[in-house]
């Protein structure tokens, strides 16, 4: 601000996974690159407090792996794009999402760009620029992006880190996931063409998969120092670390949305959910959780997959609030678009409804405009 420079914030959704992460990584690095004589300095920010960023293990781990220290990354709570965007200097461009929680609505006028791959929930009017496609990945139209672009801006690190996130996000491209399009295949093997010492598919696949879910302590770590060379050899060791808390576990890929003065509280959970309810301590957890952070209600939504890589989705809706809670469960229950096919499964709370989810391929950004469309 001092400097009077332009900045242009290049920034993934408040879950802040892989995808998003990655993306944002990605896109700014294109256009820094790309940019003639910028006169604005390029920065992706991920969208989570620093202190948060240990729980996006998969994240940690595929940067880790790339040789990119989280003492290089810009967190949300390190810049105030408020205090930018007052002083006329913020252009702001979305990855993994186009709308803006409620607490930055004063950011959206500084957006001129969005690159999603989720159904489009509101019109931007030019001069923004919207790329909007039903892709299985967002670093899928980064990677087309970066490949329309001037010839030998995507380096080996880039390319790594977005080809991991395509393959972790569309489930290994394997088509019974229900995540995956003839667009992603194709950045996939575009990839690997332009740079065929990339790791075998599976391997990266497995390595990511595992650290995504790691919630238990065992540690996804590389075998060597060097893993995505020429061998391609990816591995896991077990560590000691502790288990992730219920706290931990709701934060670690949670969105919220907002309402009539109220706040909905999405989790992410990488475990079964009849496992997560059986956690000691859970409801008073769920209680402290929601409260501490001015939450109404919480929506639990867990995924996990055979060894084909099929889904099975299942969600609890949580809230003392019971008029709100029957609003969010009805709204689950009678959506049409998608339709989910809930099945009740058994609750220990009445203050809990729990669902097997018939629907297995709806997955969370499918589910979250039923539930804005509720509050």
């Amino acid at each position: 601000i001092r400097q009077h420079r332009e900045i242009h914030v290049v920034m993934g959704n408040e879950a802040c996974d892989l995808d998003s992460t990655v993306s944002a990584l990605a896109l700014a690095y294109f256009l820094a690159q790309s940019s003639p004589a910028p006169k604005a300095a390029f920065v992706p920010v991920l969208n989570i407090p620093r202190a948060d960023f240990a729980l996006r293990t998969e994240t940690t781990f595929l940067l880790r792996d790339q040789g990119i220290p989280a003492a290089s990354l810009i967190f949300r709570d390190e810049i105030d794009l408020g205090g930018l965007h007052q002083a006329g200097l913020l252009s702001l461009t979305l990855v993994d999402h186009h709308v803006l929680p409620g607490a930055d609505a004063a950011l959206e006028e500084a957006v001129v760009e969005v690159l999603d791959h989720r159904p489009l929930e509101r019109d931007r009017g030019p001069p923004c620029q919207v790329t909007v496609e039903p892709v299985g990945s967002c670093a899928t139209l980064v990677t087309e992006r970066i490949l329309q672009g001037p010839p030998g801006v995507l380096d080996r690190t880039t390319a790594a880190l977005l080809h991991g996130t395509i393959l972790l996000d569309c489930i290994n491209l394997s088509p019974a996931a229900g995540k995956v399009t003839p667009r992603d295949v194709a950045c996939v093997a575009l990839l690997e063409e332009r740079f065929p010492e990339l790791p075998a598919r599976d391997a990266v696949f497995r390595a990511l998969q595992a650290a995504k879910f790691d919630v238990t302590g065992v540690c996804a770590r590389a075998v060597s120092p060097s893993p995505w060379g020429q061998e391609g050899a990816l591995g896991l060791i077990s560590g000691h670390l502790p288990g992730l808390t219920t706290e931990q576990m709701l934060r670690k890929d949670l969105k919220v949305l907002s309402g009539d003065e109220m706040l909905v509280a999405i989790s992410g959970i990488f475990e079964d959910l009849e496992t997560f309810l059986r956690r000691p301590g859970l409801l008073q957890d769920l209680e402290a959780f929601c409260q501490a952070r001015g939450y109404a209600g919480l929506v639990a939504m867990t995924v996990s997959f055979n060894q084909h890589h099929e889904p099975t989705r299942k969600l609890a809706v949580f809230s003392r609030q019971e008029p709100l809670r029957g609003t969010l469960c009805r709204a689950l229950e009678e959506a049409t678009t998608p339709s989910l096919l809930l099945q009740p499964l058994p609750s220990p709370w009445p203050c809990v409804a729990a669902y097997a989810q018939g629907n297995a391929v709806a997955a969370r950004k499918k589910v979250l405009p039923i539930l804005r469309a509720a509050l």
